[in-house]
């Protein structure tokens, strides 16, 4: 005799389940492709840098933070431009995303209205004036600013913003710019005018590490102007600071420059479209601590990047970023991981809304799955009773012998039910409710009256 192949049973309808738990699956996998891709789509790979002009500060950061972002897999493109000023504009008219903008080239209600927003200050750019120190026939000795006076100046294009900046500083000298014969070369062509000595000097706002500037601190016959009222500047115009060039920081062994030199600065600030993905902010602000956190010539260890010494708003991403480090999970897991793990806070958030009240409708789906191959075969029985009932007793053999064939087909389907053992009692009851409608069957027969 053969033994049942118990391991056809089970507890679980695993196939009924899956059908009854599909529809929520369903919904709960759309819920979350919305919330991953429309309620916070994943940072884009792809980010415009508008920087500066040819060996400036500002080009030679921008590769930095380009080969930093490039570890992380995002594409950092270099857009050169004449400055801060022409950046800005670039940012207005969404040329850019993010661009180095001096101190002093907007104002806070012109940069909310443009939806801008800062990620931070990242260092001084201290105002350089490079003079010729002349020949001995015409040696040109200038101490104060007044004394620029009918000398040729390289201000620089409009677009780098140190001409508006260096006519604030000529107007609280009570210099007018009509008063100096002024050009507008870009750095490079106008450091080769001055070394030809057919402009009598240049001006840059830039950081030291600017090669042009590295080189012009070292050139013989070359004079850096000394502000040695740069104090007074900084109470004159706000966005300005007092540093100082230490004696013998370009080269100590040559003591290069030979004294103090003192300087009024702005400071470079990273600036970004409010657009900008939050996880970019994060990643930015964390490429600018590792270029700038250092002790520099005009800074301390950990001064730079800060969210002060800013007219424009900082960024809440940013402002965080400064208070509390970076987000936990960027402190162990790669940006992409992180960020990830960070963005499946809204999925868990979608399935919280969606997983809690659908799960109370499958199981009721599931029961009702289960218990509905029983108790459709009712309406099979209800029906051969009423057949019994209504049965012409004239032919009445025919239709009892009719019916109990019926009812062995309906038992014959009915064992061949697959159910869950949690559910047999349902099935059971069904085969002893066919024998009974069987043996009411077979009792109208007994109970008929005999022909007389």
């Amino acid at each position: 005799m053969k033994r049942p192949k118990l391991g056809k049973f089970s507890l679980v309808s695993l196939r009924d389940l899956l059908a009854a738990s599909l529809p929520t699956i369903l919904l709960v996998l759309a819920a979350c492709a919305v919330a991953y891709v429309v309620v916070d789509p994943a940072p884009p790979r792809h980010v415009i840098l508008a920087t500066g002009q040819e060996n400036s500060a500002y080009e030679e950061f921008g590769r930095k933070y380009a080969a930093l972002l490039a570890r992380d897999g995002i594409k950092v493109e270099l857009q050169r431009s004449l400055g801060s000023e022409d950046n800005l504009q670039r940012l207005l008219a969404g040329k850019a995303d993010i661009a180095f903008v001096q101190s002093g080239s907007t104002s806070e209600a012109q940069a909310e209205r443009g939806n801008l927003m800062s990620l931070g200050s990242l260092f001084t750019e201290p105002v350089w004036l490079f003079l010729r120190e002349g020949d001995k026939r015409h040696k040109l000795d200038v101490r104060g600013l007044t004394q620029l006076k009918g000398l040729r100046i390289n201000l620089g294009p409009e677009g780098t913003g140190v001409p508006k900046l260096f006519r604030q500083v000529l107007s609280v000298n009570g210099v007018e710019p009509g008063q100096l014969t002024i050009s507008s070369l870009e750095n490079t062509p106008a450091t080769v005018e001055l070394l030809a000595g057919r402009v009598d000097g240049i001006v840059f706002s830039s950081a030291p590490e600017a090669p042009l500037i590295q080189m012009l601190l070292q050139t013989p016959g070359i004079r850096l102007f000394n502000f040695s009222q740069a104090e007074a500047y900084t109470r004159r115009l706000p966005f300005l600071t007092h540093v100082v060039l230490p004696r013998g920081i370009v080269d100590l062994g040559r003591d290069i420059p030979a004294q103090d030199f003192h300087l009024i600065a702005p400071t470079a600030t990273l600036v970004a479209r409010e657009g900008l993905h939050p996880a970019l902010v994060d990643e930015f602000v964390k490429s600018a601590t590792e270029i700038h956190g250092g002790a520099g010539w005009f800074s301390q260890q950990g001064q730079f990047p800060s969210p002060k010494y800013t007219e424009i708003p900082v960024s809440r991403e940013a402002a965080k970023y400064y208070r509390d480090g970076p987000p936990f999970l960027q402190r162990y897991l790669s940006f992409w991981l992180a960020n990830l793990f960070d963005r499946l806070w809204v999925v868990v958030v979608a399935l919280a809304a969606l997983v809690i009240p659908l799960s109370k409708i499958v199981p009721p789906l599931y029961v009702w799955r289960i218990r509905s191959r029983v108790y459709r075969w009712y309406g099979q029985l209800r029906a051969v009773e009423q057949v019994l009932e209504n049965a012409d007793p004239a032919n009445c053999d025919e239709v009892r012998a009719e019916l109990l064939r019926r009812l062995d087909d309906i038992e014959g389907r009915v064992n061949h039910i697959s159910i869950p053992l949690s559910y047999a009692d349902s099935l059971y009851g069904l085969r002893s409710h066919i024998n009974f409608v069987r043996q009411r069957v077979r009792a109208s027969q007994k109970s008929e009256p005999k022909a007389g």
